[in-house]
């Protein structure tokens, strides 16, 4: 699974769909550039939902802004 996540600047239903775009973007990546088959791959948006740092610093909200790869 592919997940994306955003900080918790702006709208919830327009960063979920962000974080989404993110992982569909990784994907792509994964398929077109190292032949990895699409089969394999799942893309998740969380949104804001699952921050690594604090979004009350710009490091912070850097941080958030990920795309994670995850075993399932």
């Amino acid at each position: 699974m592919i997940v994306g996540h955003t900080d918790n600047v702006g709208d919830f239903d327009a960063n979920l769909k962000l974080s989404k775009e993110r992982a569909e973007a990784v994907i792509n990546e994964l398929v077109t550039k190292y032949s990895v088959k699409i089969e394999q791959l799942k893309a998740h948006g969380d949104g804001p939902t699952a921050p690594v740092a604090s979004n009350s610093t710009d490091e912070g909200k850097a941080k958030n802004r990920r795309v994670e790869i995850v075993e399932q």
